[in-house]
């Protein structure tokens, strides 16, 4: 089976219509967003329901909470600065995007045993908290442990990488957990100004005692930057945000 785990699309919608159509290239089993559909552009109300019309499974982003604080309870009206993204949003999205769920759950049996995979935002704790690459290894046990997650997939950072935990039980066998942050589809900080989205792939030879057995694929796509940008700076968005795509950061 193939999985593709997209996330932080950020009301890109140049970015998500490029991974779309990379999308039906590689025709995965299944796909996922991890949250934050909308803030810093234009085109949030386009992209909710983009991810709505193909019946993609999503989990709530911290942005996509944000919205409720966009309310202008005086009339309404879009503001000036980073705010704008979220009072353009219409209700009809905001009522989706406040009921959107914090996590979502796969369980797996392969080889006889089972292969939880977790798909949070942030963390299973919070939406807002970050897993980075070098986090503790031994509070990232901890966090996979209590959530009961084999397979931890997150976005948040923006911050692509793979990183495979080894756990050494008390008979002395050795298992692995894998945590994937799947970076972001339409604003990356990781210097490289193309989308990211995660290809998970699991099989029926699949085990937590190979850690080999479970491919991970970050697949970086090209679209166009300079339209993305240039909306931000013909919007009351801030002119800093186009930079950001531009420079990837």
């Amino acid at each position: 089976m193939t999985i593709a785990l997209f996330s932080d699309v950020h009301a890109n919608l140049p970015a998500l219509e490029a991974l779309f159509a990379d999308l039906e290239t590689r025709k995965p089993d299944a796909i996922y967003c991890l949250g934050d559909l909308v803030g810093y552009n234009v085109w949030g109300n386009e992209v909710v329901n983009a991810i709505r019309e193909k019946g993609i499974a999503t989990l709530a982003g911290n942005h996509d909470l944000k919205v409720k604080l966009g309310d202008d309870s005086s009339n309404n009206q879009p503001t000036e600065g980073k705010n704008y993204a979220y009072n353009i949003i219409g209700e009809n999205e905001k009522g989706y995007l406040l009921t959107l769920p914090a996590h979502i759950r796969l369980s797996f049996v392969l080889n006889h045993t089972p292969i939880n995979v977790l798909m949070v935002h942030g963390s299973p704790r919070s939406v807002n908290e970050y897993i980075l690459a070098d986090m503790d290894e031994a509070l990232l046990i901890e966090i996979m442990t209590e959530a009961n997650a084999d397979i931890l997939c997150f976005g948040h950072s923006h911050k692509p990488y793979h990183r495979i935990v080894p756990i050494v039980s008390n008979d002395g066998k050795t298992s692995y957990k894998h945590a994937i942050n799947i970076g972001s589809v339409g604003k990356p900080k990781d210097g490289d100004k193309r989308g990211c989205y995660v290809l998970l792939h699991l099989n029926t030879f699949s085990s937590l005692s190979n850690p080999d057995s479970i491919k991970v694929e970050h697949i970086r796509v090209d679209y166009d930057v300079e339209k993305a940008a240039k909306a931000i700076e013909d919007s009351p968005l801030p002119n800093e945000f186009a930079q950001m795509l531009r420079e990837a950061f």
